[in-house]
């Protein structure tokens, strides 16, 4: 028992599902299902058909995870022995087909430049991005519409002015 709670501790921190982690989470399911079997009898509660099949349906997905962690973690190891079987003979083959490798798995999806912005049009959006102010057609700056007064004081004490201004 000893061995298997130490065995238990250290496969928190080791990657993926170990042996030891599956067979605690399976008897604390089974544990579980058996608590809300006594609940159920002693209570006659809906509630407890409903929680047992949500566990249910956790345990289930759980180990099927860890089975399909298990299946990929096989395919990789399969992967890698056949790339060490094909090793190619020279250096040119070793660089070439690490190059088509990295370009795999580059995630880019442009192959050059086509979409390539115009060097005015590339200002023009640095420009707007940087100042955020609009140019119009002339190229000049025209400053923005204000929402309040002509002044541009939106502060509330202006507002408060404005009323007593009214009053008098």
């Amino acid at each position: 028992m000893t061995t298997f709670i130490t065995d238990l501790f250290t496969s928190i921190f080791t990657p993926g599902p170990t042996p030891t982690l599956l067979v605690a989470t399976n008897v604390s399911f089974a544990a579980l299902q058996l608590v809300f079997l006594v609940l159920l009898v002693l209570t006659y509660s809906i509630h407890f058909i409903i929680l047992s099949f949500l566990c249910g349906g956790l345990w289930w997905s759980i180990n099927w995870f860890a089975a399909e962690l298990e299946v990929a973690k096989q395919i990789e190891k399969e992967k890698k022995e056949r790339e060490q079987a094909e090793e190619p003979d020279n250096d040119q083959e070793k660089h070439r087909r690490k190059r088509e490798r990295s370009a795999e798995d580059s995630g880019t999806e442009t192959e050059g430049g086509e979409d390539r912005v115009p060097p005015a049009e590339e200002h023009r959006r640095v420009n707007m991005a940087t100042t955020l102010q609009f140019e119009d057609a002339e190229g000049g700056i025209r400053k923005r519409r204000s929402l309040g007064s002509s002044t541009g004081d939106l502060s509330t004490d202006s507002e408060w002015d404005k009323v007593d201004e009214a009053d008098t």
